[in-house]
């Protein structure tokens, strides 16, 4: 099988020896694993059925309290369900999940920051900061080449993150972006929500509910390439 190099990761080029079937939701859905080895940013491509130009994707981050403990203070694992019901709902698509745990500064220090935000009262982009990190390491570039060496030329993105979007295009992909609208019932998850938008100009609606200072309601947004 032909290996294809990016970035300092290598990826197989078809992922057919990991072709198999998928259960869900009572239907099947074919599926194969290509892996993405970079040493911060990798993960693993899984494609679903035969996807073409104009497919759904998503580039989804691990984390482990949406998508395994239920959290109600991150909208994480309710973007992957959204995600994977609309690819299954068309028979094929792309998901890119990637080893990012707590927007790449891994499980500890997400726990930390948690922490911190209970006790000084800031959002964890600000918590972070505090316990100085960066507010969020992740680099998209590794799974933007993965997507173009599936021959894939135009994307409909399942996202509401402008730099998933930009690193895409940069890669030389079109992107059509597909926002996702996840509703949080916690008030530290509606918080979450907005501080998001508020940091990294997420497109989520403004929450009349949430604490959020008048002047972070304005946002700036990714443009294509030529149109920024």
């Amino acid at each position: 099988m032909t290996i294809l190099s990016f970035g300092g990761a290598r990826t197989g080029s078809t992922g057919a020896d990991t072709a198999h079937r998928l259960g869900r939701h009572g239907k099947q859905l074919p599926i194969r694993v290509i892996e993405i080895p970079d040493p911060r940013d990798g993960g693993h491509l899984l494609v679903f059925g035969e996807p073409r130009d104009g497919c759904l994707v998503r580039v989804h981050s691990r984390c482990l309290y949406g998508e395994g403990l239920g959290s109600d203070d991150c909208d994480c694992g309710g973007e992957l369900t959204e995600s994977m019901d609309r690819i299954q709902a068309e028979g094929a698509g792309v998901l890119v999940y990637l080893e990012q745990e707590g927007r790449g500064a891994g499980l500890i220090w997400k726990a930390r920051g948690y922490r911190e935000s209970e006790r000084s009262g800031t959002d964890t982009f600000d918590s972070y900061r505090r316990l100085g990190l960066d507010a969020d390491t992740r680099r998209y570039d590794p799974a933007a080449h993965a997507v173009r060496d599936l021959a894939l030329t135009r994307v409909r993105l399942l996202t509401n993150n402008p730099d998933k979007c930009r690193a895409l295009t940069e890669a030389g992909i079109t992107v059509e972006p597909v926002a996702l609208t996840i509703t949080l019932h916690s008030s530290r998850g509606r918080q979450y929500l907005q501080a998001k938008r508020r940091h990294r100009q997420h497109t989520i609606p403004a929450d009349p509910l949430a604490d959020e200072p008048r002047s972070d309601r304005a946002r700036s947004w990714w443009r294509p390439l030529g149109r920024r």
